[in-house]
């Protein structure tokens, strides 16, 4: 049976999804690369016989809702909105979640702000629609946490997070704190409830929504002192702790909804429990496990399984008829890069993304019962796999013995043998790179490099002390871990050492500026796209955002060490080292790093006469959410490696 389950995983469009051709060489230009996918969120109703689709139609970007290969709702054209996710409301209306960047007024603690907005978009003829909170005057309309949807009767509600303003006595509405209250939203007539007060001042308020609607746990915690209580939907008290930097999340209800979930920070580890929502002690959580995400039901919010560490990561279900499908899928998929992206709580249906090597992106939708699979959508179909750079995991030791790996990426026809490279280290820090395909790694594969993408320690990929290495090593360990990399490729001939680029974004922006300003004759150019500048200033930008909470500066002075080494692994305050010209490429919009990072950067460069460029993308956030600027990015750094470090 699973052989024929995976023979039945045939290359058949179910779905348009219009791409650019291909050029008649095998070289094809940047922006097809850089463009936004041609799908880029797919999610399947509750029954599974729909799914609504974020994608590329006839050259316009659009949401539209599929059953059976047919529409069923209108594409509705959406040109650059940052649509953040989709999720069905029953069978017959879908939540978008969108954001915009929006300005800040003086007395704000951060200059901008990113807005997430719930658009309700109906499917069915009748159905309701609107913007979430947006019929409430006295409420801004955005969300300021998602609590799920319940189904309670025949109707469905919305659970939010909710900033209200308030009424002076000349009834002038105001801004006076931004500590959500939750609110319960008709999705059917858009009328609203508040359910719980915000937390007082100087306290953060989390909550858990059980499956009938009623509040199941609440957390609340001093943002100054780190303390902690937790209780249930009838305000006992069930546990109350402390610490101190202030890493304390309900994290969700437990399998059968009877617990709640917590994670608490303490001592430089991280421990789970469970607590009986009932009352009594609490149980470890998982304790033999190393996993790094939990999955709910959409339905009830209880827990249905995790994501097992590994490569690749490894889908763990308890329920025994879900497990069997899940085996299924992974059986059928198991020669693919893949992963699991949606599906319906029974695990009846599936939607599956692969990519990797001969593979830009494909999303497969999975019946399980019928043993089928058929792809419905290409994200990059002008990409075919000629273009595509062979990639696999390449696994090193750091110069202090510590063993570590990153995704290597090689040029089309090319003989792996003394190749220019770009070094390309990842965001966060804590996230990793997976030997899947990457669209800025692949454009510079296309023009003739390899590139590398070390996890680096502090990376997530392994275990929790590996990613605790990196604390306190921002541009010392984590430095010489990516140049550790770059030796051990040119130890076994594949790239040639003295033709080195160094490109990164965010994180990885930081990395490609110390690179060229704390590491010496290693790169002949850096490019750093969003990327921090200054340690001292990005301390400063973040405890302010906090209005200064002691749980915030406890938890940023252990992740970057002593506040009297900070200047010395800070590229802005080593400009007059910079020993390869560098790229500054930094979106306006950014909420994250902000602007002013490059932009005092390219300052102190031009101070000590190094030799620099500075690209704006106007309008664009931390991410590269649209397509031109993120376009205009590709190209300027692409350009910029050329000429300083040419691939022949």
């Amino acid at each position: 049976m699973l052989r024929q389950f995976f023979a039945m995983l045939i290359i058949s469009m179910a779905l348009i999804v219009a791409g650019p051709a291909s050029a008649q060489n095998d070289r094809l230009d940047l922006d097809v690369y850089g463009d936004l996918p041609g799908v880029e969120i797919i999610v399947l109703s509750p029954s599974g016989k729909r799914i609504a689709l974020l994608g590329e139609i006839q050259g316009k970007r659009v949401i539209t809702a599929l059953e059976g290969g047919k529409v069923v709702m209108s594409p509705t054209v959406i040109g650059d909105l940052k649509v953040r996710d989709l999720e069905w409301i029953g069978e017959g209306q879908i939540l978008m979640v969108s954001s915009q960047t929006e300005k800040l007024g003086a007395n704000f603690t951060t200059d901008k702000h990113e807005f997430y907005v719930g658009r309700v978009l109906p499917v069915d003829e009748g159905k309701a629609s609107g913007i979430v909170f947006n019929r409430q005057k006295k409420l801004v309309d955005a969300i300021f946490g998602n609590y799920g949807i319940r189904q309670i009767g025949d109707r469905y509600y919305g659970y939010y997070g909710a900033v209200v303003l308030e009424e002076d006595n000349r009834f002038i509405l105001r801004f006076e704190h931004g500590r959500p209250y939750l609110y319960r939203i008709d999705l059917e007539d858009m009328s609203v409830k508040k359910l719980e007060n915000s937390a007082k001042a100087g306290f953060d308020k989390d909550w858990l929504i059980a499956a009938n609607g009623t509040v199941a746990a609440s957390l609340t915690t001093d943002e100054n002192s780190g303390k902690w209580t937790l209780r249930n939907g009838r305000n006992n008290l069930l546990a109350q702790g402390q610490s101190v930097s202030g890493r304390t999340y309900l994290r969700g209800l437990g399998y059968d909804g009877s617990t709640a979930i917590i994670s608490e920070r303490k001592d430089g580890s991280t421990s789970w429990k469970e607590y009986p929502l009932a009352g009594g002690e609490p149980t470890e959580f998982l304790p033999d496990v190393e996993w790094e995400e939990l999955f709910f039901s959409q339905k009830t919010g209880h827990l249905i399984g995790y994501l097992e560490e590994g490569s690749p990561p490894k889908p763990v279900f308890r329920d025994p008829a879900s497990a069997d499908a899940l085996r299924k899928v992974n059986k059928a998929f198991a020669s693919m890069e893949m992963d699991m992206m949606n599906w319906t709580d029974n695990l009846k249906h599936v939607v599956v993304r692969t990519s990797g090597n001969k593979d830009s992106g494909t999303w497969f939708q999975v019946d399980v019962d019928n043993l089928a699979a058929k792809a419905i959508a290409y994200e990059r179909i002008a990409i075919e796999p000629k273009h595509i750079g062979g990639i696999s995991t390449f696994e090193y030791e750091a110069s202090d013995g510590l063993k570590m790996d990153g995704v290597l990426t090689l040029p089309p026809g090319k003989d792996p043998k003394n190749l220019p490279l770009v070094m390309m280290p990842h965001g966060g820090p804590h996230s990793y790179d997976r030997p899947t395909f990457d669209w800025w790694a692949q454009a510079f594969t296309s023009r003739g490099y390899a590139v590398f993408q070390p996890n680096f320690r502090g990376s997530t990929n392994r275990d929790g002390s590996f990613t605790r290495a990196g604390y306190g090593e921002w541009g010392r360990k984590m430095q010489t871990d990516k140049s550790d990399g770059l030796k051990a490729l040119a130890a076994k001939g594949i790239i040639d050492p003295a033709r080195v680029c160094i490109v990164g974004a965010s994180y990885g922006g930081y990395a490609a500026l110390a690179g060229v300003t704390i590491e010496k004759d290693i790169y002949r150019c850096a490019v750093s796209v969003n990327g921090v500048s200054d340690i001292r200033a990005m301390y400063n930008e973040d405890y302010r955002a906090t209005a200064k909470d002691q749980t915030t500066k406890v938890r940023l002075l252990e992740q970057l060490g002593p506040r009297d080494s900070w200047n010395s692994v800070s590229p802005r305050r080593l400009a007059a080292n910079a020993d390869a010209p560098i790229l500054l490429i930094h979106g306006k919009d950014d909420t994250v790093v902000p602007y002013s990072h490059s932009q005092q950067m390219a300052d102190k460069l031009k101070d000590n006469g190094k030799p620099y460029e500075m690209v704006t993308l106007n309008g664009e956030d931390h991410w590269l959410s649209l397509a031109d600027t993120r376009k205009q990015m590709l190209n300027a750094s692409v350009a910029f490696v050329e000429k300083h470090n040419p691939p022949d």
